[in-house]
């Protein structure tokens, strides 16, 4: 029924000939240039700043697809986290909510078109937005969009195109360009949810106001505050309720560790100022700082089995962590993070046809890790049971020149835009050691008493220090109108690093108008992203449960420089480096008729990943107790092919308008050839090919009446593969295709006030159990792409003036 409906959903939109933007509009008539008449404007209409630099290109003049959201589409979402808010947006948007996944629980990877995380890249306002401090499980280190306040948004650009030779690094999979509000008023907004089973309440609330400064220019300032309990889709691990039954005069907690999403709060602060100095000049600037605090829970330790930690030794007479721990613990992980974005710049115009922008941008992303609730047994008695386990920070620091000429050829209706400019970027990582205690090593270590903060070791002062890259760029871009029907673009890009050295890309684009509403465009073009400081120089340790032996187990990621990693094969990293290509068909009609169909082609080389692990060889020191090691390696090469089809359709219903919305992806990907990954680590390949649905697509009807708004979402997810990342061997298990209904209603009970109420979820849904991980108490997969909480039930309050 599933599919079915899913069918029935494209064949709608496709009989309608629809797709291309969030909303469509007026339906009306207008003159064309030549006499004729042409649909009147729609959302394809709105003009961008998203994969072109023409100053008077619209979206359905655009050589590459662009989607455009405005702040209405975004508030339809009941979610502060504007990861959740483009995965419902975005056919080929997912994100996974990881618990008890370290770090990733809090920074949750997010891709686009089934790529690398940090295979996106994210700007605000049009400039680069700096990367998160955490490096994901696969080494990706991308830009943290949690950190973005949903409430500042005035709109979000989404170029669904390679663009590295526009905007250099990471753009592989598009770009998400985030454009802040702007205008002025104020609007405040109060906001509660919580799931149908009675847990994970959000309190939200935003506050946005703005001035127009005279005829000089504008100011906003945006605030926004979020605090979310813990959720917990958890049955009793089978060997807690053992243990139980062994110790019946103990009381065990039930369930013994919680899998849901953390206890959460966070706090975002904005502003957005543009000033006229002159006729000619604006000053603008924009600056965005975010801080939360999270804990999440990690794998129990039982008190029977867990031997490296309750074991009793003459090294520490009359000490037994019994005494501490009678039931076992469950380490709680912490983590704050402090996230600062700034931008400044001047703009202006030497002729009214050649125009300058020259700016700088400074970001930062700080995250403190602590461990409580837990033990360095090889310390005894010694020992602490909470522990700073020490701090990533990411900072970037660019600078930007850029220029603008309309160029008049005599033989062409309309000027050539030619673009250049150039780029200035650093980046530095640093690794701060945490307590000394949190990565000791302490004497019960030679009795069997595991060292290290035990769940998550810290950081220690081999590990810590501070690297950075620096890069110099320069670039031409150029739009070249050959009349009526046709445009063509090309644009070129060098770059040098200090790291690896230099790349150059290039990209060539054209469209064919076949009339003034039926449009064909396709683009070409190579692709990089560079290896970052994190990936070139940092190491990292982990904790985890073998859901066979349910022992714990230690692994160690090396740095490719490490001298063990270069023993096991590790050898210097290199860009990853992409070719991409396109064809699609864009559309509007006065129906009330839009959309686009495109379909791409992404061939990635040297795509980086971490090894196979590797067993530590006999006498090599293994002082941290390592079960095995792995390193960041340019491991093999894939292809992604695939579709996406968004449509739209408008019509007055009754003494309302009503309006459809379509939104669909396929997205396949598959590993061509590679050395590790391919050849000895199985496990890689099926995560790269299957971790993601094939099918992602959502279905959204709005009806305005009077004072009110209605909306039904349907969403679609396709059938995926997940694992149980064991240190030996890997369980797989599939998981089927998922169709989730949403209903929201809003009222405007006048000009200033209005409610918003709506259910996530209505049938109160859940996934496939994932039978691979019962025994450590999981219910449902902790790498599933949408929400597994179930219903979630929300209501808002807005008020502006």
């Amino acid at each position: 029924m599933q599919s079915s409906l899913l069918s029935r959903s494209i064949l709608l939109a496709l009989s309608m000939v629809s797709a291309g933007g969030a909303i469509a509009a007026d339906a009306s008539t207008a003159d064309t240039p030549d006499g004729g008449t042409h649909a009147a404007p729609t959302q394809l209409d709105a003009m961008l700043v998203t994969g072109t630099r023409a100053s008077n290109r619209t979206q359905f003049e655009t050589l590459a697809p662009v989607d455009v959201f405005t702040k209405e589409d975004i508030k339809s979402v009941d979610s502060t986290d504007l990861k959740d808010v483009l995965a419902q947006l975005v056919p080929s948007f997912v994100v996974q909510r990881l618990p008890m996944a370290d770090g990733q629980v809090f920074v949750r990877p997010a891709t686009l078109r089934g790529l690398s995380p940090d295979q996106t890249l994210v700007l605000v306002n049009g400039r680069r937005f700096h990367r998160s401090a955490l490096l994901g499980n696969r080494g990706a280190q991308a830009a943290d969009l949690a950190q973005i306040p949903t409430s500042a948004i005035k709109r979000i650009e989404v170029l669904r195109d390679g663009a590295s030779a526009q905007y250099g690094s990471d753009a592989i999979a598009g770009v998400i360009n985030i454009i802040l509000e702007d205008s002025p008023g104020t609007e405040i907004t109060a906001g509660y949810s919580q799931y149908a089973q009675g847990d994970g309440a959000s309190r939200d609330f935003s506050a946005r106001t703005g001035w127009a400064l005279g005829d000089y220019g504008s100011l906003a300032l945006f605030a926004e505050s979020s605090n979310s309990d813990a959720t917990s889709r958890t049955r009793q691990r089978p060997d807690a309720i053992a243990f139980q039954a062994a110790h019946p005069d103990l009381e065990v907690p039930n369930p013994v560790q919680r899998w849901g999403q953390p206890e959460l709060e966070s706090r975002r602060v904005g502003f957005n100022l543009k000033a006229n100095a002159s006729d000619t000049l604006e000053v603008y600037a924009f600056g965005l700082y975010s801080h939360s605090d999270g804990v999440s829970d990690f794998n129990w330790r039982n008190p029977d089995t867990t031997t490296g930690a309750y074991r009793t030794t003459s090294i520490f007479p009359g000490w037994d962590l019994r005494s501490i721990y009678p039931v076992g613990f469950s380490p709680q992980y912490g983590n704050v993070q402090n996230d600062l974005q700034l931008v400044g710049g001047l703009r202006g115009e030497i002729t009214p046809k050649l125009r300058w922008d020259v700016s700088a941008s400074y970001g930062r992303n700080a995250i403190d890790y602590s461990l409580d609730n837990a033990i360095n047994a090889s310390l005894g008695p010694d020992s602490p049971t909470s522990f700073d386990l020490g701090r990533l920070t990411q900072t970037e620091k660019n600078a930007n020149v850029d220029f603008n000429y309309e160029w008049d050829v005599a033989a062409l209706a309309k000027p050539v835009n030619v673009a250049f400019g150039a780029e200035f970027r650093q980046e530095t990582y640093e690794v701060r050691a945490g307590d000394p205690a949190s990565y000791a090593v302490g004497p019960g270590a030679a009795a069997g008493l595991e060292a290290n903060a035990n769940g998550a070791p810290g950081f220690s002062d081999t590990q810590a220090g501070t690297w950075d890259q620096r890069s110099h760029a320069a670039y031409v871009d150029m739009e070249v109108p050959l009349g009526e029907r046709w445009s063509i673009g090309a644009a070129g890009r060098y770059e040098d690093f200090s790291s690896f050295g230099n790349t150059v890309d290039g990209k060539l684009s054209a469209r064919f108008a076949i009339t003034p509403d039926v449009a064909l465009r396709g683009t070409f073009s190579t692709g990089f992203r560079a290896p970052t400081p994190a990936q070139l120089n940092t190491t990292s340790t982990t904790q985890g449960l073998d859901t066979r032996t349910l022992q714990i187990f230690t692994s160690g990621r090396l740095s490719p420089n490490d001298p063990l990693a270069q023993l096991l094969g590790a050898k210097p990293l290199t860009p990853e480096e992409s070719r991409t290509a396109s064809l699609g068909l864009t559309w509007r009609t006065d129906m009330g008729l839009s959309g686009s169909v495109d379909v791409y082609r992404i061939k990635l080389s040297d795509r980086f990943s971490q090894s196979a692990s590797f067993a530590i060889p006999a006498g090599t020191p293994n002082p941290l107790g390592y079960t095995s090691v792995n390193y960041f390696t340019n491991d093999f090469d894939t292809t992604t092919s695939g579709v996406d089809v968004v449509g739209n359709y408008l019509r007055d219903l009754g003494t309302g308008r009503m309006t459809l919305t379509l939104a669909y992806n396929f997205n396949r990907t598959r590993v061509d050839n590679g050395s590790t990954s391919v050849a000895t680590n199985e496990t890689q390949r099926v995560l790269f090919e299957d971790r993601l649905p094939e099918h992602k697509g959502s279905f959204t009807g709005t009806w305005d009446v009077g004072a009110w708004s209605l909306m039904a979402r349907v969403r679609y997810y396709g059938a995926w593969t997940d694992s149980t990342g064991n240190a030996t061997g890997d369980i797989y298990q599939r998981f089927g295709d998922m169709t989730f209904l949403d209903l929201a209603a809003g009222y405007r009970i006048n000009e200033h006030h209005s409610l918003r109420m709506g259910v996530d979820n209505v049938f109160d849904r859940y996934p496939d159990e994932a039978t691979f991980q019962a025994s450590r108490g999981l219910i449902y997969s902790r790498n599933a792409p949408y929400d597994t909480d179930g219903a979630n039930v929300y209501a808002q309050y807005r008020l502006t003036f």
